[in-house]
């Protein structure tokens, strides 16, 4: 009797955590602000190595981490473009950068990128404004956009 009220226990704390975990999913987070700390600091590394693979502060920008192997990576591409260019004609339109985790690992580790895919969103001074986990909903990432578009 004993094994059959810890099985059921077990089997209850695996569906709250697998609700939990499914709740949040491809939902839009607001990021924590990063405070600055001078010359040499861990910011100012953050910012040259967004930098490289195009993140200036020119515009705002959506940056998702994919793999080669992922596959959930491909709906992200097609959210990521679809919203990006239904937003081009905007006065600040938002630039699509796709970041392949295995060839930027020092970026994925200092964005503290746990799990594929990934996708940020930065605005016009290149500061992270909203992170998503999974899969983005098209007019969640939309309505995030654009009032960095504007």
């Amino acid at each position: 009797m004993i094994e059959i009220v810890v099985l059921v226990v077990v089997l209850l704390a695996a569906l709250a955590a697998g609700l939990v975990l499914r709740a949040r999913e491809g939902k839009l987070r607001d990021a924590a602000p990063k405070a600055a700390t001078g010359p040499g600091s861990a910011t100012d590394k953050r910012t040259e190595l967004l930098a490289e693979v195009g993140v200036t502060g020119a515009g705002p920008a959506v940056l998702h981490f994919s793999a080669e192997w992922c596959g959930p990576c491909a709906a992200v591409r097609r959210v990521v473009a679809g919203v990006t260019e239904d937003l081009a004609a905007t006065p600040q339109a938002p630039q699509d950068i796709e970041v392949d985790i295995d060839a930027e690992p020092a970026l994925a580790r200092e964005l503290n990128v746990l799990s594929l895919p990934t996708t940020f969103v930065f605005d016009a001074e290149g500061r992270e404004r909203f992170r998503i986990s999974g899969v983005p909903k098209a007019d969640a990432l939309r309505s995030a956009l654009v009032p960095l578009t504007a």
